[in-house]
C-alpha cells in the first residue's frame, strides 16, 4: 500500500502536539510525548517540520514519521515497546458550514 498526501499540507506543533492540515479540510492531530525525539524537542525544533507526499521530518531532531504509520497510530520510536497511543482525526468545518 501507497500512502502518500497529494493535497498540500501544513503542520505545525502546539500544546504538545503535531497537527496536519491537509486541503480537503482533514486534520489530525498526535502527542509528541511517546516519542522520544520529538519529546526531548524544543518547541522551535518541533515546529521546523518539513512536509513531502509521504511524511513528516524535523531536520533539527532527526526524525521521519510517514503519514501511513501516523495514521495507524505508529508514532515512531517509543519507550514502551508494542504501546501506541490513540490517533485522534478531525474533519474541520468549511467555511461555508460555520
Amino acid at each position: 500500500m501507497n500512502t502518500s498526501v497529494s493535497a498540500t499540507a501544513t503542520a505545525r506543533y502546539e500544546a504538545g502536539q503535531i497537527i496536519v492540515y491537509l486541503s480537503s479540510g482533514v486534520e489530525f492531530r498526535f502527542p509528541v510525548a511517546p516519542n522520544p525525539r520529538l519529546a526531548a524537542g524544543t518547541p522551535r525544533q518541533l515546529n521546523h517540520i518539513e512536509i513531502s507526499p509521504y511524511g513528516l521530518h524535523w531536520p533539527d531532531l532527526d526524525e521521519d514519521l510517514s503519514f501511513r504509520g501516523l495514521l495507524a497510530g505508529d508514532f515512531g520510536q517509543s519507550d514502551a515497546p508494542g504501546v501506541k497511543a490513540p490517533t485522534a482525526l478531525a474533519r474541520r468545518a468549511s467555511p461555508a458550514a460555520r
